[in-house]
């Protein structure tokens, strides 16, 4: 669906389409927008709504790079009050080079990729990072964990009643971590809760590259 086009528009280009065709599509995979809830909600009333759970898990890994890139900005304004420092002092300002030969600032701009990945996916030299900046900034390897511990529901999860059951011990997590973001994440899976669970019927969903809901 083209962007910014209004549900109307499309509800009526598909509705050229016979009922009697558009009720044998049982199962819908759809992002979160309200207007794609409404146009398959209108246009094909026998099928099951799914959230897709990558827009869920994207979501997630949003949130921890927000907090990863919270602290790169305050290692950067750190820098440069210490590099003012210097000058008024007359000395040379030299940055604290870690064991891996990062900066810190380097450190917090470099770990960006890994973040994106499981830990058994790391490099050698990932690895080596990760173990860094979790001991320097415990709330990223919070936010890590509560990124993988959501990715692992989705991946692990056959049965609708086990993932209703585990997302809820994964919403006392975020609960008890106090990220703002994750708990914005935490009341968007409860605002769509029936169609995000509807994924474990059939564990449907679109490729993450893929701009346009599934129909089959």
């Amino acid at each position: 669906m083209i962007a910014g086009t209004k549900a109307e528009t499309v509800i009526g280009v598909i509705e050229r389409i016979s009922l009697k065709e558009r009720n044998l599509v049982r199962e819908i995979t759809l992002d979160m927008a309200g207007n794609m809830g409404l146009i398959a909600k209108k246009c094909f009333p026998n099928a099951t709504r799914v959230t897709d759970r990558f827009h869920v898990q994207k979501l997630a890994t949003e949130a921890l790079q927000e907090i990863r890139i919270k602290y790169r900005w305050e290692a950067i304004d750190q820098e440069n009050d210490a590099i003012e420092k210097t000058k008024k002092s007359k000395v040379n300002f030299e940055s604290k080079i870690l064991s891996n030969g990062d900066t810190l600032k380097q450190l917090l701009a470099r770990s960006r990729y890994f973040l994106y990945k499981t830990e058994s996916k790391w490099t050698q030299n990932q690895t080596q990072r990760a173990i860094l900046l979790f001991e320097l900034y415990p709330d990223i390897q919070k936010g890590y964990n509560l990124t993988q511990e959501l990715r692992g529901i989705f991946e692990n999860t056959k049965d609708k009643i086990i993932g209703f059951a585990k997302l809820a011990k994964w919403h006392e997590k975020v609960n008890q971590s106090g990220f703002k973001s994750f708990g914005i994440i935490s009341r968007t899976i409860m605002n769509h809760y029936q169609t995000i669970l509807n994924y474990f019927d059939n564990r449907s969903t679109k490729m993450p590259q893929q701009n346009h809901s599934m129909l089959k």
